[in-house]
This record gives structure tokens, sequence and C-alpha cells, in this order.
């Protein structure tokens, strides 16, 4: 593991698709702490695996500065599925072009003899 100098600032490593121990020990390593509000019992975490961090990596922070984990993905942010599926259940609207474009005018004015 990378050892950072005893330097005011260091860098937040990449933590996401670490499994808690892996994280636990980089952030050591780099010198930030670790926080998981979606986990209470972070200290006996094992093989759960980080899916975000903030700050995000590279980012320079003082030394002993807190960064955030989480293990589960937040509302609509993902977790599984293989993406969209066909067929697409409602189907669009019939009509193509029509619907979008205005009836056209008589091609010809229509005069009246009075």
């Amino acid at each position: 593991m990378r050892r950072t100098p005893k330097t005011p600032e260091v860098r937040v490593p990449r933590l996401i698709g670490l499994m808690a121990t892996d994280a636990r020990e980089a952030a050591e390593a780099y010198g930030v702490l670790l926080a998981a509000p979606d986990r209470p019992d972070f200290a006996r975490t094992v093989v759960d695996h980080v899916v975000r961090q903030y700050p995000l990596p590279g980012v320079e922070v003082p030394r002993g500065a807190v960064v955030t984990v989480w293990f589960d993905f937040g509302e609509g942010e993902g977790g599984g599925g293989a993406g969209v599926r066909e067929p697409r259940v409602p189907e669009p609207p019939g009509g193509g072009l029509r619907r979008e474009l205005d009836e056209p005018a008589a091609p010809y004015p229509v005069l009246s003899y009075r």
C-alpha cells in the first residue's frame, strides 16, 4: 500500500470498487479517515464494496479529513438491472411526420365568381 509523506495535505484515494476492509486500509495509508452513513456497523463491515465516495479521488484535502463512502446505491442510481429491454411498452404513438406537421393548404386558391 502506498504511504504518503507527512505533509499537511493529501490526495483522496480511489475507493470505489474496493471491499470495506481494503477501503479502510487504503484510507489509512493515504492519511484520511472514513465514514459510512449507510453502515452504522462500518468497523465490522468486511466484504461489501464501495459504490460512491465524497470527495472524489485525486482531490487534495487536509491530512485526517473524512472521506464519506457508501455501500448501497441511492434512489435511481443503479443497483443492477440490464438496461432497457425490448419491446418497450407502451409503444410510440403512430402517425409519424403527419402528427408533427400542419395539414397542407389547398394547392390552388378557390375563386368565387359572383
